[in-house]
């Protein structure tokens, strides 16, 4: 059996795609599983056992690039695969699957792809209510919903290129790390405000921790704003200094994550760290943390979750309002909740 999943542009999406892919392994001994994806999930794919081989969709948002995308399906259908699953729910993402002349081509009804995908599935919104479960259920028979508990997403790590990059970046692996993700791709309604990184930060300092903040190129300026206000003596800005997967590695070393609802808040749960997850606009019912050590911080405010990317009523209550001791008190409770989880007997 030979399958290629059409993975999702988002780095958060494609962690919790993983999940499918093991079902799909469970479902299908013997399976070959291939991936096709953005450059910017590859590492991520590159740390999943269950992938066998990953393809470069080159494409970027919203862009169509019919002929293009038709004669990437056409290459891909030289690998003559039993089944094409999207996980996307646009037109244009079912081009490529439909150009591979798969006998199956599987997905959820969407933006009129009836003829592009042979295998369409209705969603039912209220029995799957979860990314997650959304996505496993494609690797079920149609009308078969994913047996729960979904286990959670696991990203291995690279213990040659975490010392090499702990050695080039001259860190001291040696203080206990708390990770901070200060970034949401989205938009400023998922980001924590700077002013309250940087009061925490200070607080771990105080508690003889070290923060490394984490993050792409484009968040260095709020990395920049915590490492100000907090004082350059505890924090380390790596905004825009380590490529992903060696940010995957970085990240293990860190006691503890403190992240807004970003692709590095996926990334920390599937290294079964200890997680502290804030959101504002964006609801953890639907994209929550995998993870049994994660504690979950947010207001709760009328008004949310609007899942916008900017404040629609312009004030940003659900995070400015989220004040550093209530992140703090949860960092308190993640840890403690490892910590009691591997003193079970029989761990």
């Amino acid at each position: 059996m030979k399958i290629l999943v059409c993975s999702p542009a988002w780095v958060g999406d494609a962690v919790m795609a993983q999940p499918l892919y093991r079902r799909l392994h469970e479902r299908h001994p013997g399976l070959e599983l291939h991936v096709l994806a953005p450059a910017w999930t590859l590492p991520v794919l590159a740390r999943m056992p269950e992938v066998a081989r990953s393809h470069l969709n080159p494409f970027g948002h919203g862009t169509l690039k019919l002929i293009d995308r038709l004669r990437l399906g056409r290459k891909l259908a030289r690998e003559h695969f039993d089944q094409v699953i999207v996980l996307q729910n646009s037109l244009k993402s079912a081009l490529v699957p439909f150009a591979t002349a798969a006998k199956r081509r599987t997905g959820y009804i969407g933006e009129m792809r009836y003829g592009l995908l042979n295998d369409l599935r209705e969603l039912d919104e209220k029995a799957l209510p979860d990314m997650v479960g959304r996505f496993v259920a494609l690797g079920e028979d149609r009308g078969q919903l994913p047996q729960r508990p979904i286990p959670h997403p696991r990203l291995r790590t690279d213990p040659a290129s975490q010392t090499a990059t702990v050695a080039r970046l001259g860190l001291d692996a040696g203080t206990p790390v708390v990770a901070f993700c200060p970034g949401a791709e989205y938009g400023p309604a998922k980001r924590w405000p700077a002013r309250h990184f940087a009061t925490l930060a200070q607080q771990c300092r105080d508690a003889g921790m070290q923060v490394w903040i984490f993050g792409s190129g484009k968040d260095r300026d709020i990395a920049d704003e915590i490492v100000r206000l907090a004082g350059e003596d505890s924090v380390v800005n790596l905004c825009g200094v380590t490529q992903l997967d060696e940010a995957i590695d970085l990240l293990s070393l860190a006691q503890v994550a403190i992240c807004n609802d970003s692709g590095l808040m996926h990334i920390a749960a599937a290294l079964d760290l200890p997680l502290v997850a804030i959101y504002g606009s964006s609801s953890p019912d639907f994209t929550p943390p995998l993870s049994e050590h994660a504690e979950i911080v947010t207001l709760s405010l009328d008004c949310s979750p609007c899942f916008e990317r900017v404040c629609p009523l312009g004030h940003m209550d659900c995070l400015n309002k989220l004040g550093a001791d209530m992140v703090w008190s949860a960092l308190d409770q993640a840890i403690a909740r490892k910590t009691n989880d591997f003193a079970r007997p029989g761990r």
